[in-house]
């Protein structure tokens, strides 16, 4: 290292970040020429957990996952579970989840919003956004019984209806977000020092977006149309025109940076606020529960043998459930990936030619959750080495040979 560079380690626990992981960055002057990202210092081992409980156990562990995406890995989760057991969630709950997962998405991408106005030092602006937020946090409390953590998805269904007093609230809900949406253009993106202080900052091109493979409103705001919710369309989604929100059919072009992806999220609010409404207006009668018995529910999983991967457009991107059921009332298998797990892949690109005091908004732009990304444990010998990849791939080849050659005894 040059005596004119300095080195500069951030995390993984620091007062900057929320969650643990670690920036390393190497420095000429105020210019970043050197950057590493290191992960994996929130590993919980849920999956394993998750393999030892019954499904409806399950289910509500995945909640835990993450505590701003409590909806989002619920919803992968029992679409997954229907498909791999031959389920179908009748239509009136079809429409109360996307109304649940859209109240989501508001408040997650207003958490967003008043994170990054802090990061570049707004905190009135922050105070003001999480105050607006509160709106829709209550709502969540009044619908399920609590402000995060739900526990309202089941498998084939739900567990809550929606009452008169419940519909009326969401309608107060809408107008209330459609006037807070408009104050907040104005406010965020006609200010000449917000727009000065993102445009340009964490710029990442469309085809970088595509080599990355990084998903969400991180995707969106680079110009690439990809959501879910409009590829591969599930409840209500299906009866819903659902396009992917970018910033070209905004102001006529995408630049990817850190304006479009407030844009990005502003916009998306006000596209939630439309597919509930449309669910309410459109909400069918009927019940809620394609089995409202848990017990017969849990026999019908041990009857069944099955495997699937389902998908839910969450507010940070794609999150996606793999399942395999056999034999047993929960899951032989479960495996998570979150959106956080690809788009983390931006930061070393964005960072490198970037400027110190830019390091906060280029981590932040992405909304990473790192309870959400991490999902790979290190293995380690009696005496603390840790195990390679070659060694734990030669066991797992060695594994299935020796269950091939029990199966065919």
């Amino acid at each position: 290292m040059p005596k004119t560079a300095y080195y500069i380690p951030i995390g993984p626990i620091h007062p900057a970040l929320k969650e643990p992981i670690r920036v390393e960055a190497e420095v000429e002057g105020e210019k970043i020429v050197k950057v590493d990202v290191k992960r994996g210092f929130a590993h919980r081992g849920i999956e394993y957990m998750g393999m030892k409980r019954n499904a409806i156990q399950t289910l509500y562990l995945s909640e835990r996952i993450c505590g701003i995406c409590s909806i989002s890995h619920p919803y992968a989760f029992v679409i997954t579970a229907e498909k791999a057991l031959g389920i179908e969630a009748p239509p009136r709950a079809q429409y109360i989840r996307p109304i649940i997962a859209e109240l989501e998405r508001i408040h997650s991408h207003l958490l967003w919003l008043g994170v990054i106005a802090h990061e570049m030092g707004f905190d009135s602006l922050l105070f003001w956004i999480w105050k607006g937020r509160e709106k829709v946090l209550d709502l969540l409390e009044l619908l399920t019984g609590n402000r995060i953590n739900y526990s309202v998805f089941m498998i084939g269904g739900v567990r809550r209806d929606l009452k008169e007093s419940h519909i009326k609230a969401l309608k107060d809900m809408i107008t209330y977000y459609w006037e807070f949406t408009e104050k907040m253009k104005e406010i965020i993106l006609s200010d000449p020092v917000y727009k000065a202080r993102t445009r340009g900052v964490a710029q990442l091109s469309k085809e970088l977006a595509l080599k990355l493979n990084v998903v969400g409103p991180t995707a969106r705001a680079a110009g690439l149309r990809m959501d879910i919710r409009q590829d591969m369309p599930y409840d209500a989604y299906a009866d819903i025109d659902v396009r992917a929100v970018v910033p070209q059919d905004i102001v006529g072009e995408a630049r990817g940076d850190a304006y479009d992806i407030t844009m990005v999220r502003i916009y998306e609010i006000e596209q939630s606020l439309d597919i509930i409404e449309y669910c309410v207006d459109n909400l069918p009668e009927g019940k809620i529960l394609a089995i409202p018995n848990y017990v017969a529910l849990l026999a019908k999983i041990r009857r069944t043998k099955g495997e699937a991967i389902g998908a839910h457009e969450a507010p940070r991107g794609e999150v996606v459930h793999y399942l395999k059921f056999d034999g047993r009332d929960g899951p032989s298998v479960w495996k998570v990936i979150a959106p956080s797990y690809n788009n983390i892949n931006s930061w070393a690109p964005l960072l490198l030619g970037a400027e110190v005091a830019d390091i906060p908004i280029v981590v932040a732009y992405i909304d990473p959750c790192m309870c959400c990304n991490d999902r790979v444990a290190l293995l380690k010998t009696p005496e603390g080495k840790v195990l390679g990849y070659e060694y734990i791939h030669r066991k797992a080849v060695e594994k299935t040979k020796r269950i091939e050659r029990e199966v065919r005894k």
